[in-house]
């Protein structure tokens, strides 16, 4: 596996990689890997000949009162799980090398990006479309592969390609869960022993309450009888559960076709996602 940090030689390995005409593909992360990065790259290696991984915590995308001090940081670790895994490349910039001084520009999805998790973390999503629109313009893949998990982000990278004409497929890849059902995430390292347990309260809430809507129960009761689970199960604050079409993510009150229950809560100093699919 070869490791890169300055575009310009990014670029020369990536033009060695393609001599064989082969697809590239990559999965865009922050590091602290774990098993659902690692799906994404299982993913990637099953639909192109060669992978590229990038790790950069993006600053851009980290409010003023959020974790980019904190947010773990052990790329070794993660280079060594990547050149088991038989990724083609690593891209690890610094934030020299993708904001170097007199960066302007700023890429934001309206829409998409103001609501559920974009109304909570103002210019989150902003960050997010401008450093994945700078690492698909460095590495140019075929393929981009995301985990479902950030469901909200999946789909504003999907209507940035689309808006943008990227000609990069966007693949969503399964959340990936513990045994006990909470789902994978770096930042679930913040949680104490006794956090870890409540936090299964989250997706305990989110499948009682699509069993609920599937059955034909008010979705608006539904909703809120899950928040309350969430905070009864040791969650401090629940910024939303919430409904939505699954293709759009516009707000829905009944379900008529395929739709996702999202959710966002505080436990601790540790603010976790989640969502699931809802379907008749």
């Amino acid at each position: 596996m070869q490791i890169f940090r300055d575009v310009d030689a990014l670029r020369r390995g990536l033009a060695s990689l393609r001599d064989d005409g082969g697809h590239v593909a990559m999965v865009p992360t922050m590091g602290a890997l774990h098993a659902g990065h690692m799906a994404l790259v299982t993913e990637a290696q099953r639909r192109a000949a060669r992978v590229v991984v990038s790790i950069f915590v993006n600053p851009t995308q980290f409010g003023p009162n959020e974790d980019l001090s904190a947010y773990p940081r052990r790329e070794a670790d993660d280079a060594a799980m990547l050149r088991e895994a038989g990724v083609d490349i690593l891209w690890a910039p610094g934030v020299e090398a993708m904001y170097p001084d007199g960066f302007a520009t700023s890429i934001r999805v309206s829409g998409l990006s103001e609501e559920l998790d974009g109304a909570h973390r103002p210019g989150h999503f902003d960050g997010v479309a401008t450093v994945v629109a700078k690492l698909f313009g460095q590495v140019r893949p075929d393929i981009a592969c995301f985990g479902e998990k950030d469901y909200q982000q999946l789909a504003i990278i999907r209507r940035l390609v689309a808006d943008l004409d990227l000609g990069v497929e966007i693949v969503g890849v399964p959340t990936v869960r513990d045994p006990d059902g909470l789902a994978l995430s770096s930042r679930n390292a913040y949680l104490s022993p006794d956090e870890r347990e409540q936090a299964l309260a989250l997706p305990r809430a989110l499948n009682e309450a699509a069993r609920a809507i599937v059955a034909g129960a008010d979705v608006a009761l539904a909703l809120a009888e899950a928040a309350d689970a969430i905070r009864v199960g040791g969650f401090e604050s629940v910024d939303y559960v919430e409904l939505r079409d699954a293709a759009n993510l516009k707000r829905i009150d009944s379900l008529d076709g395929p739709a996702r229950l999202l959710a966002a809560a505080r436990i601790g100093r540790t603010r976790l996602i989640d969502n699931i699919a809802v379907n008749l």
